[in-house]
């Protein structure tokens, strides 16, 4: 019952979405279409329903080891434990749409009670753009990957079929075979960021669908005002929080389970997620002159745009079988109608931009008024972004496409590639970084800008000294992390001002006047912290870029290795060693020592899965971690491994866990600044009703 209750939950919500598109829509274009409209609000919130309640079948199956549905036999086994049961909801094609499907009817329902009231000219049209999609996914599930198909076995001939429903003459296999012939996940998925990791970027794709939808709304029904920034301003940015942190989340990933000491590879499929999140940086900037300055109209909907296409370019090259990668799922049926809805989609949301414009009603309410203006430095970071965004879209899907469709070869560029292109890109984003805070709103001197640059720019030089002393010395080095470290300490310096101008207009102390700082201008403090965030992680990848350092090594019991100023001694191997989940491995013990002093015992470990089809075997790293390096060693699986012998391949990794720390911080920032600004204390609100007039006016007061 588990399997037909799901399907049929799923088909009654794929008619309850495009039901909610239709009637929105033709509410919206009626005179008195309110009751239409209400309706299609209505049946928004019933699709989130059913698709909830479709997706608990699927994981009561998943939980309850129903092996007969076909999915849950491809992605558990009696072995796994239930953290991981649940995790396979996302383990293979179909589960993961439907986990999108769920996603997405979600944060439709919870944007559409949001705007409902304040926003309601641009609700009906941004229901039928949500529900649009919504339906797109929900129909690849029911019509082409559907997770609640199960194995049957015709009667007389005994061949293995699959049908959510029981075909004529046919009977369920015996369930102790198909327990026993379970495939489990893939062994590169059990792992706590990959549990995590993919929920977080379906987190952040859907999350842009939002701000997309209310564009549509904005250029369909003719309110071009700042409304469809202001409904969907932190929902934009919650979805660009997840999808920050799963890209983060997908690093640790790959540097604890890919086993070759990094990362980050620019493989295709990690930069389909790093263009939404390109593109959706460069709107977060460019709205806020929108909502200051009444400028950039047709640029912030042409980012929209692209966003939301990124993202769904990004599903489609991923799921498709365009692209080949670790990360990527199988070939299947559903490429072609995901490009097709890709290519609609964002064919109508651009000709909507272009009649606009056409009729007169995007026109800017300011000029610029400077290069050095806040408005003109933040259209440079939007530029900057773009172009990024441009090598990045190239590099993994424009030139291997159009060399096999004009060519017939395939043309692949790899890392080197991307390591010429984009390191001047990314260093032109942290000058921007550091200056434009810098800067003010319309005319803007160049004397003032160096004024308050002063203390940043010599903090930085001092900066640059502990670098040195660390050994971290080159040219380079020096050149790049100083234009990183400018953006670290203008955040630092801005909000040190602020805090100060408050305690004199206010006689508080430090911790009280940043407490009601950051409560009246989160956006703007938060904005700083997410700065502070980029720099700590800029540091941790000029360091574990430019100074790595790598051996590999054949070793006995009782034999060492010298790397970095660091020994490591093979202190044995611990062969077939059986898991509680049936997997075998062989599990080396090394110490790791410096100066003489055992620091750390480390056991790197290569896993075999017998029960697996495909990968079939990892090697697992061990890692001493501090905040200036990590010592990483592997257990190579392509040397043999016995009690005589083990080669290890060894990286020493500077400060690749500010990587890590970075991600923390910008994370608190984005949450800092998705703090609603009228969600103040008591305490602030009396103090701002108290202040004299020009006690506030002091910049950050």
């Amino acid at each position: 019952m588990i399997a037909e209750t799901g399907f049929f939950l799923l088909l009654f919500s794929f008619a309850a979405a495009v039901y909610s598109a239709l009637a929105s829509l033709v509410g919206a274009r009626r005179a008195h279409g309110e009751k239409l409209i209400v309706s299609g609000r209505n049946a928004a919130y019933l699709t989130t329903a059913l698709v909830t309640a479709s997706l608990g079948m699927l994981l009561a199956g998943l939980l309850r080891q129903d092996y007969q549905i076909a999915y849950v036999w491809s992605v558990t086994n009696p072995d796994m434990n239930a953290f991981y049961r649940l995790t396979a909801l996302w383990g293979s094609q179909a589960g993961s749409l439907l986990f999108w499907s769920f996603l997405m009817s979600l944060f439709a329902a919870i944007s559409i009670a949001f705007a409902w009231r304040r926003f309601h000219a641009l609700v009906p049209y941004a229901i039928t753009v949500m529900m649009v999609t919504v339906a797109f996914f929900v129909g690849l599930s029911v019509f082409l990957e559907n997770p609640f198909e199960r194995w049957w076995l015709a009667g007389g001939t005994g061949d293995v079929m699959r049908s959510v429903l029981m075909p004529a003459g046919a009977f369920a296999p015996d369930s102790l075979n198909l327990q026993g012939s379970a495939q489990g996940l893939n062994p590169m998925l059990r792992h706590w960021a990959m549990a995590i990791h993919p929920p977080l970027l379906y987190l952040g794709f859907v999350g842009f669908i939002i701000p997309f939808a209310y564009a549509v709304g904005a250029l369909a029904s003719g309110n071009l005002s700042t409304d469809w920034i202001k409904a969907t301003r932190r929902f934009t940015l919650v979805a660009w929080m997840f999808l920050s942190l799963g890209l983060l989340l997908g690093g640790r990933w790959a540097y604890d389970v890919l086993g070759w000491g990094g990362y980050w590879g620019w493989d295709p499929v990690e930069n389909a997620a790093f263009l939404p999140w390109l593109a959706g940086t460069a709107l977060l900037h460019s709205t806020t002159i929108q909502e200051k300055r009444g400028m950039l109209k047709t640029w912030n909907l042409s980012l929209v745009v692209l966003t939301f296409s990124a993202v769904i370019f990004g599903t489609f090259a991923t799921r498709s079988g365009l692209v080949e990668s670790v990360h990527s799922f199988a070939r299947s049926e559903i490429g072609f109608p995901m490009f097709v809805f890709w290519f609609g989609l964002t064919l109508v949301a651009v000709l909507l931009i272009i009649w606009r414009r056409g009729r007169g009603e995007l026109r800017a309410e300011h000029e610029f008024q400077g290069l050095l203006s806040r408005e003109s430095l933040f259209v440079l970071n939007n530029v900057v972004f773009v172009a990024l965004f441009i090598a990045v879209f190239w590099g993994s899907f424009g030139a291997p496409i159009l060399s096999e469709l004009v060519m017939n070869t395939n043309i692949t560029l790899g890392a080197d590639y991307f390591m010429r292109v984009t390191p001047p890109l990314f260093a032109a984003l942290y000058i921007l970084m550091g200056v434009a805070p810098l800067s003010g709103w319309g005319v803007t001197s160049l004397r003032r800008l160096g004024r308050a640059a002063l203390i940043p720019l010599v903090l930085t030089l001092a900066s640059l000294g502990l670098f040195a002393l660390a050994g971290m010395s080159t040219a380079l080095s020096y050149v790049a992390y100083f234009v990183v470290l400018l953006a670290g300490w203008v955040a630092i310096v801005e909000t040190a001002r602020g805090i100060a101008a408050r305690r004199r207009a206010h006689k508080e102390n430090v911790v009280t006047s940043a407490w009601q700082l950051f409560g009246r201008n989160p956006r703007r403090y938060g904005g700083y912290m997410i700065h502070l965030g980029m720099t700590v992680i800029g540091i941790g990848v000029i360091g574990s870029t430019l100074f790595q350092v790598e051996t590999q090594r054949t070793l006995q019991p009782g034999q060492t290795l010298e790397l970095g100023g660091y020994t490591m001694r093979y202190d044995g191997l611990l062969a077939n060693q059986v898991a509680e989940d049936g997997r075998l491995m062989d599990i080396a013990q090394v110490a790791v020592l410096r100066d003489g002093r055992e620091l750390a015992n480390l056991r790197p470990r290569r896993d075999f899965y017998p029960q697996s089809e495909g990968t079939n075997s990892m090697t697992i790293a061990g890692s001493h971690s501090t905040l200036e390096n990590d010592f990483y060693v592997l257990l190579v699986n392509w040397e043999p491994i016995n009690a005589n012998q083990a080669t290890f391949k060894v990286y020493i990794n500077p400060l690749i866990n500010w990587i890590w720390t970075g991600g923390l911080i910008l994370i608190a920032g984005t949450f800092l600044a998705a703090y609603p600004k009228d969600v103040v204390s008591e305490r602030a609100r009396q103090s701002v009703a108290l202040a004299k007039p020009g006690q506030l006016a002091r910049k950050g007061a």
